[in-house]
């Protein structure tokens, strides 16, 4: 679904109407949004400082109060609740499930830092309960998922931001409009990348243990297979394990393939084919005792789209061979030569004609952990202040997850996919096209919006 400003505000007004209740700007007697964080973890912390931080340009903005954070792990959301409370002097509500939240504290904002398999259903009740969302990426962990995240805030008229903070930082701007403007020449051929070199063998399987203490592990595992827990997958281990995560190509690669898309005036590919496995790691093991992680160890894909071809690559042995950048980022092949774009070292031109020098841009980025949420959350406040889309609208964020997410359902299905695009469905293969959504546990439903 394709929506323009004057059909966003024109959907906000009317729902806004509809919701009455719950007022779209929302905010209580002292000029606060009610802000809740859900996913209590290290990087739904690091979003969760920046709204505390955040100071409204004058006249009349408001400030984010935090009421309430919650998370399955209780000490988690208990160390949460204190961090909140020694920066703010103010005691939020802390809570186990995050629907007893939405029902009892009826936020205006809330933060979505869970791990992907819970993504869907926590913006889509969020939205559905009055409430503006800012999601980690990626979007969902099937393409249906996103679907639904998208209808949800369209229908409901809220603002719904995806967290690829790479589209506000200041070098990727720059390099943005380097691009745009024709520096390095007509674009063939892009080449997204993570190299790392931590698997030197195969993987030794990890015993699997009793949940640690106030952990609820069963809602941890929610709509997705309910595994043996193992100190691999919790916490912040689960994006190796197929069931709540898509490896190395859903965590890095969707930045990679957001950065494309924003730089493309494409919308989508046409054509997708990825293969990789476990030549390092070995097979996966899944025993009632004993487990490994389960995603590949390499990864290769093309994306097949009218005026370019992407390639993704990604492996965690071998190191970083190149000169040319880090280990991480995208290379746009061009006429004039080869630029660049990378994270901590921001981003470099090398022109084809070799009596022309480097052109470099150093990042600018923010502690801790080198990154740019400050100037996304700022973003995000906006949107809702002015009943605008925001920079990286959930719609944008949908497309740029379907990359990875049409990969990895390639590579299981064994064969390239055609894409239909403005349909969002899959060409003549009945099979992959089953792969665009997956089952629920019992107890759970998957998240349709009409």
């Amino acid at each position: 679904m394709t929506m323009n400003r004057r059909q966003f505000l024109h959907t906000t007004a009317a729902t806004s109407a509809l919701l009455g209740a719950v007022p779209l700007l929302g905010a209580d007697s002292f000029g606060f949004y009610r802000t809740a964080l859900i996913g209590c973890g290290w990087w739904g912390m690091n979003i969760l400082g920046e709204a505390m931080k955040y100071t409204p340009p004058p006249p009349g903005g408001k400030r984010c109060r935090v009421v309430a954070v919650c998370d399955v792990d209780q000490t988690a959301r208990d160390q949460a609740a204190e961090k909140v409370t020694s920066l703010t002097g103010e005691q939020p509500k802390a809570y186990r499930d995050y629907r007893e939240m939405l029902a009892a504290q009826r936020p205006e904002i809330v933060i979505v830092a869970t791990p992907d398999h819970w993504h869907a259903l926590a913006t889509v009740d969020s939205v559905m309960a009055g409430a503006h969302v800012y999601v980690e990426k990626p979007v969902g962990h099937t393409i249906m998922e996103g679907q639904a995240m998208v209808r949800a805030a369209r229908k409901q008229g809220k603002v719904v931001q995806v967290g690829f903070h790479r589209r506000v930082s200041p070098h990727n701007l720059s390099g943005l409009k380097f691009l745009r403007e024709g520096k390095a020449g007509k674009i063939g051929f892009i080449r997204a990348f993570v190299h790392y070199s931590g698997a030197t063998g195969p993987e030794r399987p990890t015993a699997n243990i009793e949940p640690p203490k106030g952990l609820d592990w069963d809602l941890w595992c929610g709509p997705a297979p309910l595994r043996p827990f193992n100190p691999l997958i919790h916490p912040r281990g689960f994006r190796s394990f197929s069931d709540y995560a898509n490896g190395q190509l859903g965590d890095w690669g969707v930045h990679w393939m957001d950065q494309v898309l924003w730089w493309s005036e494409e919308k989508w590919p046409r054509r997708v084919f990825s293969t990789g496995g476990r030549p390092i790691r070995g097979p996966a093991i899944s025993l009632p005792d004993f487990q490994t992680t389960d995603t590949p160890d390499c990864q290769s894909a093309v994306f097949e789209f009218e005026s370019f071809t992407l390639e993704w690559e990604h492996r965690i042995f071998g190191g970083n061979e190149t000169d040319k950048g880090e280990n991480v980022g995208c290379y746009f092949y061009g006429t004039e030569g080869i630029f660049h774009m990378g994270w901590r070292d921001g981003w470099a031109f090398y022109p084809a004609d070799k009596n022309k020098p480097v052109i470099r841009e150093p990042a600018q980025l923010h502690e801790p952990d080198q990154q740019n949420i400050e100037e996304l959350w700022t973003d995000f406040i906006a949107a809702i202040r002015d009943n605008t889309l925001p920079t990286c609208d959930i719609e944008l964020g949908h497309r740029s997850t379907n990359l990875s997410l049409l990969a990895m359902l390639s590579m299981k299905a064994g064969r390239s996919i055609e894409w239909d695009g403005r349909r969002e469905v899959i060409v003549g293969d009945p099979y992959a096209s089953s792969l665009l959504r997956r089952a629920y546990r019992p107890g759970y439903r998957y998240p349709v919006v009409l």
